[in-house]
């Protein structure tokens, strides 16, 4: 195994999450998605994909995802700016995280190598 191809996540407002996702933190709506899944939407990221299912999130309690970024306090810095509650870059190993969440609560780790 060399990689992980993509990530689902449940969200119980689709349209939000996509609005979210793709406006927010950039990712790109992918047409590839199959039409036989059910409500969802597939988003790329890099190499990378998050699928969004549609449907009542189950809490957090440690599940999250983590996104790669280049520069943690600009992107710390531009998400407050745009009023996400965002936690401050703290050290884990040899790099930096924060997080936050998307609209259904999900948590998004923002993670600086």
């Amino acid at each position: 195994m060399t990689a992980i191809h993509h990530v689902a996540v449940v969200v119980d407002d689709l349209e939000a999450a996509v609005g979210f996702y793709t406006r927010v933190l950039g990712f790109r709506l992918s047409e590839a998605r199959p039409g036989n899944l059910g409500p969802g939407a597939w988003l790329d990221v890099g190499d990378q994909q998050l699928h969004l299912i549609a449907g009542a999130p189950g809490p957090a309690r440690g599940q999250h995802f983590a996104v790669l970024v280049d520069d943690l306090d600009a992107e710390v810095r531009r998400l407050r700016a745009d009023g996400f509650e965002v936690s401050d870059p703290a050290p884990v190993g040899a790099a930096r995280q924060s997080f936050l969440a998307d609209p259904s609560g999900n948590a998004i780790e923002l993670h600086e190598k």
